[in-house]
């Protein structure tokens, strides 16, 4: 048996809407979608913010890799990365050949979506600012592992979707 291999990857900063438009995606397509931050919560027993706190960042991000690849090789569905999935060079290798879909927002937008609150560990301190600087460390990665990229600003949920779906050919 062959293994499983999800419809759409969607990668993206905090705020560009992953879960939101991968839930859409995957009700539009008929099947179903999967998170890789909600596989680490349940695996954990715990929140992100909690791992971080507690065990560190090395620690969050090998748990994280292994949610990432049990995903990628079981899930058929929408599978949202977590937005620092992308900075290991394991996963980035695992991510060719799939369609992968780059969900591009900026500052404004993500702020009025997730409020850029200390919930998101990486955003402690000054949240626009971090946002800022992962979003400059991150977007060639994003870019580079995209088949897809769409801009998220200024449009709907369901806009996205649509935008998504026509660029897919689904």
């Amino acid at each position: 048996m062959s293994p499983r291999t999800p419809r759409l990857v969607l990668i993206g900063p905090p705020g560009a809407g992953k879960s939101t438009v991968g839930h859409l995606l995957a009700e539009s397509l008929g099947v179903t979608f999967r998170d890789t931050d909600a596989d680490v919560e349940t695996t954990e027993g715990r929140a992100i913010s909690d791992i971080f706190v507690d065990d560190g960042e090395p620690y969050f991000r090998r748990v994280e890799r292994a949610a990432v690849q049990r995903a990628l090789g079981e899930h058929d569905g929408v599978l949202a990365l977590g937005g620092g999935a992308i900075l290991d060079p394991d996963t980035q290798a695992d991510l060719t050949g799939h369609s992968v879909v780059f969900l591009s927002v900026g500052l404004a937008d993500a702020a009025g979506r997730v409020g850029l609150t200390t919930s998101r560990p990486l955003l402690l301190g000054s949240p626009r600012r971090q946002w800022q600087e992962l979003m400059e460390a991150r977007r060639a990665i994003y870019e580079g592992l995209a088949t897809v990229v769409v801009r998220t600003d200024g449009l709907s949920p369901e806009e996205v979707r649509d935008l998504i779906l026509a660029e897919v050919g689904a």
